[in-house]
């Protein structure tokens, strides 16, 4: 889901080198602002990956919510025990992750998450430009993926809820909050860990299974949060569900699915670059050294 792990990987590619331990040197920040990258291709390829991606994302994922409710409903004869049940919902977004992040690591760094984006933008893995524009381009195709479910199953949509991330009915506002920072920095602390340069470069697998890990944190935070809000951990996803489903009640609680993530992909960013990667020591090293 990292920027820097795709393109890093196309950069090893064209230069035909590789990271030795004994000299590896973290790759330098990206950005704040950087005007160069507006002039080029890859920029708004990258864009159109992550608008694709979340669209795709949203449709299977929020079809398969659809499908299981109906499939369960007893006014349609269904039973409680039919169709895939929550394993099968978990699996369906932590799979599709997986798949996506494969497909589009190597193009836009398979964000497909605005959490995930911010967190690596406070990481200084994005410039600020191409946070915003990841941002826009993933609830946009959020969106877009809903209102192809909706015109596909129009007589169950609405009737089962859209797929639209709520409060369950037992839960506090505070203990919804709180699943949604915890399993957001689940999620956000992988991706960092699983795309650690450092680590890239000691171990050559890790790139190629860095989609894997990924997608099972998602698979396995559906699996705790479902019952208490359905799990959002990614804005987008929540967002763009509201937006088609269009109900009070998805918007009453929508904005747990945005600042919850937010906090743990900011905790997750500080967690793993200032005490596992020792930020902070290095700055401080650098800073007595120049002093």
């Amino acid at each position: 889901m990292s920027l820097f792990f795709g393109e890093q990987m196309a950069k090893d590619t064209e230069v035909g080198t590789e990271y030795a331990p004994k000299d590896y040197q973290d790759p330098p920040p990206a950005p704040l602002i950087d005007p160069e990258e507006l002039g080029k291709w890859s920029f708004y390829r990258a864009i159109i990956a992550e608008f694709i991606a979340t669209l795709l994302f949203l449709y299977i994922t929020v079809l398969t919510v659809i499908g299981y409710k109906s499939q369960t409903d007893p006014d349609h004869n269904g039973e409680q025990c039919g169709g895939v049940g929550i394993l099968g919902i978990a699996w369906a977004f932590g799979g599709m992750i997986f798949v996506l992040v494969y497909c589009t690591a190597g193009i836009s760094g398979g964000h497909i998450n605005p959490a995930v984006t911010f967190g690596l933008f406070l990481a200084r893995k994005v410039s600020l430009v191409r946070a915003i524009m990841y941002m826009l381009a993933q609830c946009l195709g959020a969106i877009c993926g809903c209102g192809l479910v909706k015109a596909f199953q129009k007589a169950y949509y609405v009737k089962y809820g859209g797929g639209a991330n709520m409060l369950n009915d037992g839960y506090s506002t505070g203990t919804g909050l709180g699943a949604e920072i915890i399993g957001t920095f689940v999620l956000v602390y992988t991706v960092f860990a699983a795309t650690d340069p450092k680590r890239n470069a000691r171990d050559s697998h890790v790139p190629v299974l860095a989609p894997l890990p990924i997608g099972f944190a998602v698979f396995m935070v559906h699996l705790a949060t479902i019952p208490v809000t359905g799990t959002g951990i990614n804005p987008a996803r929540s967002f763009g569900a509201a937006v088609i489903y269009g109900k009070d009640k998805a918007w009453d609680d929508q904005w747990i699915f945005w600042v919850g993530p937010f906090i743990g992909a900011a905790i997750a960013a500080f967690y793993h670059q200032f005490i596992l990667r020792a930020g902070a020591v290095k700055a401080l090293g650098s800073f007595r050294s120049n002093a």
